[in-house]
Protein backbone atom coordinates (compact mmCIF):
# COMPACT_ATOMS: atom_id res chain seq x y z
CA UNK A 1 0.00 0.00 0.00
CA UNK A 2 3.05 2.33 0.59
CA UNK A 3 3.86 2.17 -3.21
CA UNK A 4 0.64 3.13 -4.17
CA UNK A 5 -0.04 5.70 -6.41
CA UNK A 6 -2.83 7.15 -9.00
CA UNK A 7 -2.39 7.11 -12.61
CA UNK A 8 -1.01 10.94 -13.38
CA UNK A 9 -2.04 10.24 -17.35
CA UNK A 10 -5.27 8.88 -16.42
CA UNK A 11 -6.60 11.81 -14.08
CA UNK A 12 -5.21 14.38 -16.25
CA UNK A 13 -7.10 13.01 -19.29
CA UNK A 14 -10.51 12.34 -17.32
CA UNK A 15 -9.93 16.25 -16.25
CA UNK A 16 -10.10 16.96 -19.94
CA UNK A 17 -12.84 15.03 -21.38
CA UNK A 18 -15.14 15.90 -18.32
CA UNK A 19 -13.95 19.49 -19.51
CA UNK A 20 -15.08 19.44 -23.10
CA UNK A 21 -18.88 19.00 -21.43
CA UNK A 22 -20.02 23.18 -21.62
CA UNK A 23 -16.38 23.73 -22.75
CA UNK A 24 -16.05 27.61 -23.85
CA UNK A 25 -13.42 29.16 -26.53
CA UNK A 26 -11.20 30.30 -23.70
CA UNK A 27 -10.77 26.67 -21.81
CA UNK A 28 -13.26 27.04 -19.66
CA UNK A 29 -16.37 25.57 -18.48
CA UNK A 30 -20.12 26.83 -18.68
CA UNK A 31 -21.76 23.96 -17.09
CA UNK A 32 -24.88 25.66 -14.72
CA UNK A 33 -27.19 23.29 -12.14
CA UNK A 34 -30.04 20.94 -13.69
CA UNK A 35 -29.11 21.84 -17.29
CA UNK A 36 -28.19 19.62 -20.24
CA UNK A 37 -25.02 19.84 -19.37
CA UNK A 38 -25.01 19.19 -15.99
CA UNK A 39 -26.38 15.90 -17.15
CA UNK A 40 -23.64 14.97 -19.55
CA UNK A 41 -21.43 15.41 -16.83
CA UNK A 42 -23.18 13.31 -14.36
CA UNK A 43 -24.08 10.90 -16.54
CA UNK A 44 -20.22 10.41 -17.60
CA UNK A 45 -19.20 9.93 -13.74
CA UNK A 46 -22.00 7.57 -13.47
CA UNK A 47 -20.82 5.21 -15.90
CA UNK A 48 -17.37 5.82 -14.43
CA UNK A 49 -18.00 4.34 -11.65
CA UNK A 50 -20.22 1.93 -12.96
CA UNK A 51 -17.79 0.01 -14.84
CA UNK A 52 -15.45 0.13 -11.86
CA UNK A 53 -17.90 -1.87 -10.18
CA UNK A 54 -19.98 0.60 -7.69
CA UNK A 55 -23.58 0.98 -7.06
CA UNK A 56 -25.35 3.78 -7.57
CA UNK A 57 -27.83 5.98 -5.75
CA UNK A 58 -29.56 9.20 -5.99
CA UNK A 59 -31.14 11.55 -2.92
CA UNK A 60 -34.02 13.46 -2.92
CA UNK A 61 -32.16 16.71 -3.95
CA UNK A 62 -30.03 14.91 -6.78
CA UNK A 63 -26.98 14.21 -4.77
CA UNK A 64 -25.04 11.13 -6.41
CA UNK A 65 -23.19 8.16 -4.36
CA UNK A 66 -21.10 5.50 -6.14
CA UNK A 67 -21.01 2.89 -3.26
CA UNK A 68 -17.90 0.35 -3.47
CA UNK A 69 -18.11 -2.35 -1.33
CA UNK A 70 -15.32 -3.05 1.54
CA UNK A 71 -14.29 -6.49 3.97
CA UNK A 72 -17.11 -5.48 6.61
CA UNK A 73 -20.14 -3.61 4.54
CA UNK A 74 -21.65 -2.80 7.98
CA UNK A 75 -18.89 -0.14 9.14
CA UNK A 76 -19.99 3.25 8.07
CA UNK A 77 -18.23 3.97 4.65
CA UNK A 78 -15.47 6.25 3.80
CA UNK A 79 -16.60 9.24 1.48
CA UNK A 80 -15.24 11.76 -1.00
CA UNK A 81 -16.78 13.83 -3.92
CA UNK A 82 -17.69 17.35 -4.84
CA UNK A 83 -19.59 19.18 -7.77
CA UNK A 84 -19.98 18.81 -11.52
CA UNK A 85 -21.65 22.56 -11.59
CA UNK A 86 -19.41 25.21 -12.88
CA UNK A 87 -19.47 29.28 -12.45
CA UNK A 88 -20.98 30.70 -16.50
CA UNK A 89 -17.21 31.49 -16.67
CA UNK A 90 -15.70 28.76 -14.47
CA UNK A 91 -12.81 26.39 -15.10
CA UNK A 92 -12.15 22.76 -15.64
CA UNK A 93 -11.08 22.64 -11.95
CA UNK A 94 -13.13 23.60 -9.07
CA UNK A 95 -15.12 20.98 -7.57
CA UNK A 96 -14.31 18.97 -11.12
CA UNK A 97 -11.29 18.00 -9.44
CA UNK A 98 -12.39 17.03 -6.63
CA UNK A 99 -14.80 14.70 -8.37
CA UNK A 100 -12.29 13.37 -10.51
CA UNK A 101 -9.26 12.74 -7.79
CA UNK A 102 -12.03 10.64 -6.38
CA UNK A 103 -12.84 8.97 -9.84
CA UNK A 104 -9.36 8.14 -9.76
CA UNK A 105 -9.22 6.81 -6.58
CA UNK A 106 -11.48 4.19 -7.21
CA UNK A 107 -10.04 3.23 -10.45
CA UNK A 108 -7.11 2.15 -9.04
CA UNK A 109 -8.27 0.06 -6.13
CA UNK A 110 -10.80 -1.42 -8.59
CA UNK A 111 -7.71 -2.40 -10.85
CA UNK A 112 -5.58 -3.78 -8.33
CA UNK A 113 -8.55 -5.78 -6.70
CA UNK A 114 -8.11 -4.29 -3.32
CA UNK A 115 -10.58 -5.11 -0.70
CA UNK A 116 -10.66 -2.17 1.68
CA UNK A 117 -11.66 -2.60 4.97
CA UNK A 118 -14.92 -0.47 4.91
CA UNK A 119 -16.83 0.30 1.78
CA UNK A 120 -15.57 3.44 -0.19
CA UNK A 121 -18.51 6.09 -1.35
CA UNK A 122 -17.82 8.59 -4.20
CA UNK A 123 -20.40 11.42 -4.42
CA UNK A 124 -21.37 14.72 -6.82
CA UNK A 125 -23.40 17.18 -4.58
CA UNK A 126 -25.89 19.09 -6.69
CA UNK A 127 -25.13 23.10 -7.27
CA UNK A 128 -22.33 23.65 -5.38
CA UNK A 129 -21.84 27.04 -7.12
CA UNK A 130 -25.08 28.71 -6.20
CA UNK A 131 -24.73 30.16 -9.91
CA UNK A 132 -28.31 29.23 -11.41
CA UNK A 133 -30.15 28.25 -8.06
CA UNK A 134 -29.27 29.88 -4.55
CA UNK A 135 -27.96 29.11 -2.26
CA UNK A 136 -24.38 27.46 -2.78
CA UNK A 137 -23.47 24.36 -1.57
CA UNK A 138 -27.59 23.81 -2.33
CA UNK A 139 -27.19 19.78 -2.23
CA UNK A 140 -24.84 19.43 0.77
CA UNK A 141 -26.37 21.71 2.27
CA UNK A 142 -29.79 19.99 2.31
CA UNK A 143 -28.40 16.80 2.75
CA UNK A 144 -27.36 17.40 6.03
CA UNK A 145 -30.56 19.26 6.98
CA UNK A 146 -29.19 22.81 6.93
CA UNK A 147 -32.20 23.72 4.18
CA UNK A 148 -35.40 22.45 3.93
CA UNK A 149 -35.83 19.91 1.10
CA UNK A 150 -39.19 21.15 -0.21
CA UNK A 151 -37.84 24.88 -0.14
CA UNK A 152 -35.11 24.37 -1.98
CA UNK A 153 -36.59 21.79 -4.50
CA UNK A 154 -38.83 25.07 -5.36
CA UNK A 155 -35.70 27.91 -5.74
CA UNK A 156 -36.00 29.02 -9.34
CA UNK A 157 -33.47 30.75 -12.10
CA UNK A 158 -33.77 33.83 -13.30
CA UNK A 159 -36.18 32.66 -16.12
CA UNK A 160 -38.47 30.98 -13.02
CA UNK A 161 -37.68 27.50 -13.58
CA UNK A 162 -37.93 25.46 -10.85
CA UNK A 163 -34.82 23.36 -9.18
CA UNK A 164 -36.96 20.49 -8.38
CA UNK A 165 -38.27 20.53 -12.26
CA UNK A 166 -34.68 20.55 -13.87
CA UNK A 167 -33.55 17.49 -11.87
CA UNK A 168 -36.79 15.34 -12.93
CA UNK A 169 -36.50 16.67 -16.44
CA UNK A 170 -32.45 15.36 -16.57
CA UNK A 171 -33.01 12.13 -14.26
CA UNK A 172 -31.88 13.42 -11.30
CA UNK A 173 -34.27 13.58 -8.88
CA UNK A 174 -34.04 10.30 -6.87
CA UNK A 175 -36.30 9.07 -3.94
CA UNK A 176 -33.40 7.87 -1.27
CA UNK A 177 -33.35 9.94 1.90
CA UNK A 178 -31.35 12.81 2.60
CA UNK A 179 -29.03 12.48 5.19
CA UNK A 180 -28.98 8.29 5.07
CA UNK A 181 -25.77 7.39 3.94
CA UNK A 182 -23.70 5.60 6.56
CA UNK A 183 -20.41 7.30 6.98
CA UNK A 184 -17.96 7.68 9.38
CA UNK A 185 -15.58 10.31 7.34
CA UNK A 186 -15.73 12.67 4.49
CA UNK A 187 -12.70 13.86 2.39
CA UNK A 188 -12.31 16.56 -0.02
CA UNK A 189 -9.43 17.63 -2.59
CA UNK A 190 -9.77 20.84 -4.10
CA UNK A 191 -8.11 23.52 -5.84
CA UNK A 192 -6.84 26.00 -3.89
CA UNK A 193 -8.90 29.01 -5.62
CA UNK A 194 -6.20 31.33 -3.80
CA UNK A 195 -2.50 32.39 -4.40
CA UNK A 196 -0.89 31.59 -1.17
CA UNK A 197 0.20 27.68 -2.11
CA UNK A 198 2.03 28.90 -5.07
CA UNK A 199 3.50 31.71 -3.38
CA UNK A 200 4.34 29.58 -0.31
CA UNK A 201 5.80 26.54 -3.22
CA UNK A 202 3.77 23.84 -1.22
CA UNK A 203 2.17 21.01 -3.07
CA UNK A 204 -0.48 20.57 -0.49
CA UNK A 205 -2.53 22.62 1.51
CA UNK A 206 -3.96 20.87 4.60
CA UNK A 207 -7.48 22.86 5.38
CA UNK A 208 -8.27 23.25 9.16
CA UNK A 209 -10.84 26.58 8.95
CA UNK A 210 -13.39 26.76 6.58
CA UNK A 211 -14.41 30.84 5.69
CA UNK A 212 -17.66 31.88 7.64
CA UNK A 213 -20.05 33.67 4.76
CA UNK A 214 -22.82 35.93 4.87
CA UNK A 215 -24.85 36.38 1.44
CA UNK A 216 -27.59 39.09 0.67
CA UNK A 217 -30.06 40.26 -1.42
CA UNK A 218 -30.24 43.79 -1.40
CA UNK A 219 -32.95 46.17 -3.20
CA UNK A 220 -33.16 49.59 -3.23
CA UNK A 221 -36.50 51.44 -4.52
CA UNK A 222 -36.24 55.10 -5.67
CA UNK A 223 -37.79 57.09 -8.13
CA UNK A 224 -37.20 56.93 -11.83
CA UNK A 225 -37.22 59.88 -13.86
CA UNK A 226 -35.85 61.76 -16.52
CA UNK A 227 -31.89 62.51 -16.18
CA UNK A 228 -32.29 65.68 -18.06
CA UNK A 229 -35.19 67.30 -16.56
CA UNK A 230 -34.89 66.13 -12.62
CA UNK A 231 -33.13 68.45 -10.31
CA UNK A 232 -29.97 66.95 -8.51
CA UNK A 233 -32.00 67.83 -4.96
CA UNK A 234 -35.34 66.29 -5.90
CA UNK A 235 -33.92 62.64 -7.27
CA UNK A 236 -34.53 59.55 -5.51
CA UNK A 237 -31.66 57.91 -7.31
CA UNK A 238 -31.43 54.24 -6.72
CA UNK A 239 -28.08 53.65 -8.64
CA UNK A 240 -26.27 56.41 -6.51
CA UNK A 241 -27.82 54.96 -3.20
CA UNK A 242 -26.49 51.61 -4.59
CA UNK A 243 -22.80 52.95 -4.95
CA UNK A 244 -22.62 53.95 -2.21
CA UNK A 245 -23.23 50.76 -0.44
CA UNK A 246 -20.97 49.02 -2.97
CA UNK A 247 -18.22 51.34 -1.68
CA UNK A 248 -19.11 50.88 2.13
CA UNK A 249 -18.70 46.69 1.55
CA UNK A 250 -15.50 47.23 0.70
CA UNK A 251 -15.16 49.66 3.70
CA UNK A 252 -16.44 47.40 5.68
CA UNK A 253 -14.27 44.48 4.49
CA UNK A 254 -11.05 46.43 5.16
CA UNK A 255 -11.67 47.62 8.89
CA UNK A 256 -11.32 43.77 9.63
CA UNK A 257 -8.36 41.45 9.31
CA UNK A 258 -9.35 38.74 6.91
CA UNK A 259 -12.09 40.45 5.81
CA UNK A 260 -13.81 40.27 2.22
CA UNK A 261 -16.55 42.24 0.62
CA UNK A 262 -17.81 41.43 -2.34
CA UNK A 263 -20.78 42.84 -5.11
CA UNK A 264 -21.12 40.43 -7.94
CA UNK A 265 -24.57 40.69 -9.30
CA UNK A 266 -26.60 43.86 -9.94
CA UNK A 267 -30.18 44.32 -12.14
CA UNK A 268 -30.56 48.16 -12.98
CA UNK A 269 -34.20 49.08 -13.46
CA UNK A 270 -35.00 50.92 -16.04
CA UNK A 271 -31.67 50.33 -17.30
CA UNK A 272 -31.96 53.41 -19.90
CA UNK A 273 -29.41 55.74 -20.26
CA UNK A 274 -31.56 58.92 -20.15
CA UNK A 275 -33.43 57.72 -17.06
CA UNK A 276 -32.86 57.70 -13.56
CA UNK A 277 -32.18 54.57 -11.80
CA UNK A 278 -36.13 53.55 -9.74
CA UNK A 279 -34.90 50.14 -8.88
CA UNK A 280 -31.38 48.05 -8.03
CA UNK A 281 -31.20 44.79 -7.14
CA UNK A 282 -27.64 43.58 -5.59
CA UNK A 283 -25.75 40.77 -4.40
CA UNK A 284 -23.49 41.76 -1.66
CA UNK A 285 -21.05 38.89 0.31
CA UNK A 286 -19.51 39.29 3.37
CA UNK A 287 -16.64 36.33 4.89
CA UNK A 288 -14.53 35.87 7.37
CA UNK A 289 -12.90 32.95 9.40
CA UNK A 290 -14.39 34.27 12.92
CA UNK A 291 -17.96 34.02 13.96
CA UNK A 292 -17.78 37.17 16.21
CA UNK A 293 -15.90 39.44 13.56
CA UNK A 294 -18.61 38.14 10.70
CA UNK A 295 -21.43 39.24 13.08
CA UNK A 296 -19.62 42.56 12.83
CA UNK A 297 -19.35 43.08 9.74
CA UNK A 298 -23.18 42.01 9.00
CA UNK A 299 -24.38 44.57 11.55
CA UNK A 300 -22.57 47.24 10.06
CA UNK A 301 -23.26 46.66 6.77
CA UNK A 302 -26.87 46.56 8.10
CA UNK A 303 -26.77 49.96 9.70
CA UNK A 304 -25.10 51.40 6.65
CA UNK A 305 -28.28 50.38 4.52
CA UNK A 306 -30.53 51.74 6.85
CA UNK A 307 -28.55 55.25 6.70
CA UNK A 308 -28.24 55.19 3.33
CA UNK A 309 -32.37 54.93 2.83
CA UNK A 310 -32.37 57.87 5.37
CA UNK A 311 -30.04 60.12 4.08
CA UNK A 312 -31.30 59.53 0.36
CA UNK A 313 -34.98 59.36 0.89
CA UNK A 314 -35.51 55.88 -0.32
CA UNK A 315 -36.22 52.65 0.78
CA UNK A 316 -33.70 49.86 1.29
CA UNK A 317 -34.26 46.15 1.61
CA UNK A 318 -31.76 43.87 2.96
CA UNK A 319 -32.52 39.97 2.95
CA UNK A 320 -30.12 38.18 4.73
CA UNK A 321 -30.90 34.53 3.31
CA UNK A 322 -27.82 32.70 3.81
CA UNK A 323 -25.29 32.27 6.72
CA UNK A 324 -22.60 29.89 6.63
CA UNK A 325 -20.49 29.58 9.62
CA UNK A 326 -16.76 29.09 10.41
CA UNK A 327 -15.77 25.64 10.24
CA UNK A 328 -13.42 23.51 11.80
CA UNK A 329 -12.03 20.16 10.17
CA UNK A 330 -11.68 18.08 12.25
CA UNK A 331 -9.98 15.13 9.91
CA UNK A 332 -7.21 17.25 9.29
CA UNK A 333 -4.82 15.04 10.95
CA UNK A 334 -5.52 12.36 8.30
CA UNK A 335 -5.01 15.06 5.81
CA UNK A 336 -1.83 15.43 7.23
CA UNK A 337 -0.23 12.19 7.95
CA UNK A 338 -1.00 11.03 4.24
CA UNK A 339 0.73 13.99 2.98
CA UNK A 340 3.53 12.94 5.25
CA UNK A 341 3.96 10.02 4.37
CA UNK A 342 3.80 10.73 1.03
CA UNK A 343 7.08 13.32 1.15
CA UNK A 344 4.65 16.01 -0.16
CA UNK A 345 5.61 19.61 0.83
CA UNK A 346 2.53 21.00 2.74
CA UNK A 347 1.09 23.68 5.13
CA UNK A 348 -1.63 24.40 7.34
CA UNK A 349 -4.54 26.55 5.52
CA UNK A 350 -8.09 27.85 5.49
CA UNK A 351 -10.73 27.66 2.96
CA UNK A 352 -11.57 31.05 1.90
CA UNK A 353 -14.46 29.72 -0.25
CA UNK A 354 -17.20 27.64 0.75
CA UNK A 355 -17.39 24.16 -0.04
CA UNK A 356 -19.49 20.54 0.22
CA UNK A 357 -16.85 19.40 2.96
CA UNK A 358 -18.10 22.46 5.12
CA UNK A 359 -21.45 20.73 5.53
CA UNK A 360 -20.56 17.45 5.99
CA UNK A 361 -18.42 18.50 8.63
CA UNK A 362 -21.99 18.77 10.32
CA UNK A 363 -22.53 14.45 10.04
CA UNK A 364 -18.69 13.06 10.21
CA UNK A 365 -15.66 13.93 10.83
CA UNK A 366 -14.22 15.72 7.76
CA UNK A 367 -11.30 16.85 6.11
CA UNK A 368 -9.87 18.81 3.11
CA UNK A 369 -7.05 18.99 1.10
CA UNK A 370 -6.27 21.83 -1.34
CA UNK A 371 -3.53 21.62 -4.49
CA UNK A 372 -1.92 25.01 -6.28
CA UNK A 373 -3.54 26.55 -8.80
CA UNK A 374 -1.69 29.07 -11.46
CA UNK A 375 -1.86 32.40 -9.86
CA UNK A 376 -4.40 31.89 -7.81
CA UNK A 377 -6.95 32.41 -10.16
CA UNK A 378 -10.31 30.58 -10.18
CA UNK A 379 -14.09 31.09 -11.14
CA UNK A 380 -12.27 32.05 -14.38
CA UNK A 381 -11.53 30.37 -17.54
CA UNK A 382 -7.73 30.79 -17.01
CA UNK A 383 -7.70 28.31 -13.53
CA UNK A 384 -4.99 25.41 -13.66
CA UNK A 385 -3.61 22.94 -11.86
CA UNK A 386 -1.24 21.24 -13.18
CA UNK A 387 -1.02 17.20 -14.15
CA UNK A 388 1.35 16.77 -11.47
CA UNK A 389 -0.06 19.12 -9.04
CA UNK A 390 -3.44 17.05 -9.53
CA UNK A 391 -1.83 13.94 -8.75
CA UNK A 392 -0.20 14.98 -5.78
CA UNK A 393 -3.64 15.77 -4.46
CA UNK A 394 -5.25 12.85 -5.52
CA UNK A 395 -2.55 10.37 -3.86
CA UNK A 396 -2.91 12.48 -0.71
CA UNK A 397 -6.51 11.74 -1.26
CA UNK A 398 -5.81 7.69 -1.75
CA UNK A 399 -3.68 7.40 1.36
CA UNK A 400 -5.99 9.68 3.49
CA UNK A 401 -9.02 7.35 2.77
CA UNK A 402 -7.24 4.22 3.06
CA UNK A 403 -5.89 4.74 6.43
CA UNK A 404 -9.40 6.29 7.19
CA UNK A 405 -10.55 3.03 6.48
CA UNK A 406 -8.09 1.17 8.50
CA UNK A 407 -8.89 3.44 11.54
CA UNK A 408 -12.61 2.96 11.21
CA UNK A 409 -12.81 -0.60 11.12
CA UNK A 410 -10.27 -0.91 14.01
CA UNK A 411 -12.54 1.52 16.02
CA UNK A 412 -15.89 -0.86 15.13
CA UNK A 413 -13.49 -4.23 16.38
Amino acid sequence: MQDLRINEQRLWDTLMEMGEIGGTEKGGCNRLAGTDLDKQARDLFVSWCQAAGCDISIDKIGNIFARRPGKNNDLPAVGTGSHLDTQPTGGKFDGVFGVLSGVEVLRILHENNIETPTPMEFSVWTNEEGSRFQPAMQGSGTYVGRFDLEAELNKTDVNGIRLGDELERIGYLGDMELGSRNMGAFFEAHIEQGPILEDEKKAIGVVRLGQGIRWYNIEVIGRPSHSGTTPMHLRKDAMLASSLIVAEMQAIANRHENGLGTVGFMQVWPNSRNTIPGNVKFSADLRNPVPEVLLTMHEELVAFCEKVASDQDLEVKVDHFWYFAPVEFNASDDVKAATEKLGYSHMDIYAGAGHDACYMADLVPTGMIFTPCLNGISHNEAEYSSPAECAAGANVLLHTMLEASERIAKEHQ
